[in-house]
């Protein structure tokens, strides 16, 4: 299948002026041949948040909440039914609760690559303890928000538009990814959900765990936002800043409606079991 991907062009700088990086080439867009048989799009963390009237105290400190459930209603859909349709691979990544585990997605992830080995841990002192609760009070999520934010992810479940189907692999991890995607015979994965600068770079089954396994890990544009400050909400400058990260370490980044054009103009693909 051909779609146009948009990346980025990191040379040359140019020192006869007086900022060299302007020189550089910036945001180009080609069209590039992707072979789907070998190509999954990852929807992460697409959760149901609730709403501000529920969870007020989450709602303050994750302001990105109401932009991630506009993405999920107006924006996932298109994406997952061009895909399903298509019969691309869909994986889904996991995390933040136990709302997941009696997908049969799950368990075929789980049966797949086996329990995995708990990440060794630092032995934490009371030094360390205080600058955590320093953190958490003054940094993220704030003292008078923390029982919001703990009731959120006591009923944490998927966003009502992005449920996994019953054939669909669901992930809580890299290990189970992986073995998902090598069932598949998957090596290129296009990435939609939240957030592009947070979860979906530094989470498990992110880019950057990804990545290091040897995926190229892309990303669309219109089916992600991002943990914005409040220098850069204004503009999303944040979300701009990760897109052309993933561009420049770890792969393309993708429009939805090309993507869905492509895939449903592709002949001979069958809905995926």
């Amino acid at each position: 299948m051909r779609l146009t991907a948009r990346y980025y062009q990191q040379f040359d700088a140019d020192f006869s002026l007086g900022v060299p990086a302007e020189g550089y080439g910036g945001w180009q867009a080609a069209p590039v041949d992707l072979d789907l048989n070998h190509t999954a799009v990852v929807v992460m963390h697409a959760w149901d948040m609730g709403t501000r009237a529920q969870f007020p105290g989450w709602h303050r400190a994750v302001e990105y909440i109401p932009r991630a459930h506009a993405i999920a209603e107006t924006v996932l859909p298109a994406l997952l039914g061009a895909a399903r349709a298509g019969g691309v691979t869909l994986f889904h990544v996991v995390g933040g609760g136990d709302y997941y585990k009696q997908y049969p997605g799950y368990q075929r992830a789980l049966a797949l690559a086996g329990p995995e080995p708990p990440l060794p841990q630092i032995e934490t002192d009371d030094s360390l303890r205080a600058l955590q609760r320093f953190r958490a009070a003054r940094v993220f999520v704030g003292a008078h928000n923390e029982a919001d934010v703990a009731a959120g992810f006591a009923r944490l479940d998927f966003h009502p538009q992005a449920r996994p189907l019953d054939h669909e692999g669901v992930a809580e991890n890299a290990a189970q990814l992986f073995a998902l995607c090598q069932e598949r015979g998957v090596n290129h994965l296009i990435y939609a959900g939240f957030a592009v600068n947070w979860c979906l770079l530094m989470s498990p089954g992110g880019m950057l765990d990804m990545s290091r396994r040897g995926f190229m890990c892309s990303v669309f544009r219109q089916a992600v936002t991002a943990v914005e400050n409040r220098e850069s909400a204004r503009l999303e400058l944040h979300k701009e800043e990760a897109l052309w990260r993933v561009a420049l370490a770890f792969g393309f980044v993708f429009d939805v409606e090309d993507f869905a054009r492509a895939v449903s103009a592709t002949p001979g693909r069958e809905e995926t079991r």
